[in-house]
C-alpha cells in the first residue's frame, strides 16, 4: 500500500469512499465539486492500483490543521491503510510547518495508537467555527476531539479579509 497526493482523475473515487460513511454520520457529507475544488488537500492509498482509502489535510494556519475526510475499504480496514493515510496527512503537516494537528473522530484509539491525545472541543474554536455550526449533530455531537502537536494558543475568529483577521489568544484546555 501506498500514499499518494490526490489528483482530478481521484475524485469520483474519493466521492463514493465518503459517501459509504455519510447516511450513518461518520463522515461529514463532501459534494464532488467541493472534492475538486479541494482535490489538493486530499491525499489516497493504493493498493496494487485501486483507491482503498483517502483523507484530507485542511489547513486552518501554522497554528492549525485537521485531518478530516479519512476512510478506507471495508477489505483494507485493518491492513494498515488508515495507518499509511495518517502518516502521509503528518508529513504534508510537518512540510507545511503546522504545530497542531487536530480530528474528531467516533475511535478514539486508533489515533490514540498513532500519539494523537484527547481534547476539550472548545479548545478547538477553528473547526467549531468551520464545521460545526454546518453539522446535523452539532447538539448532540458525540465525535471525539484529538490532537498532537502543541495546542494552539491563537485561533482566526473572523476571516473578512487577509488583512482585517482577528486573532484572539485562548487558553488551551488539555483535559
Amino acid at each position: 500500500m501506498q500514499a499518494r497526493s490526490a489528483k482530478l482523475p481521484d475524485a469520483m473515487a474519493i466521492e463514493q469512499l465518503i459517501q459509504v460513511h455519510v447516511g450513518s454520520g461518520t463522515l461529514l457529507p463532501r459534494s464532488f465539486s467541493d472534492i475538486c475544488e479541494n482535490i489538493r488537500d486530499f491525499v489516497v492509498v493504493e493498493n496494487e492500483g485501486e483507491i482503498v482509502g483517502c483523507g484530507a489535510l485542511h489547513l486552518y494556519g501554522m497554528h492549525l490543521a485537521e485531518i478530516r475526510s479519512i476512510t478506507v475499504t471495508m477489505k483494507s480496514s485493518g491492513k494498515g491503510a488508515g495507518r499509511v493515510l495518517v502518516d502521509a496527512l503528518l508529513r504534508e503537516a510537518k512540510h507545511q510547518h503546522v504545530t497542531c494537528v487536530c480530528l474528531f473522530t467516533r475511535i478514539p484509539g486508533f489515533f490514540a495508537r498513532m500519539g494523537f491525545r484527547v481534547v476539550n472541543k472548545e479548545a478547538l474554536p477553528d473547526k467549531a467555527l468551520k464545521d460545526c455550526q454546518l453539522c446535523p449533530r452539532q447538539n448532540a455531537c458525540d465525535e471525539i476531539a484529538m490532537y498532537m502537536g502543541a495546542l494552539p494558543k491563537t485561533t482566526i475568529l473572523s476571516r473578512r479579509s487577509s488583512s482585517q483577521r482577528r486573532y484572539v489568544h485562548i487558553a488551551p484546555n488539555p483535559a
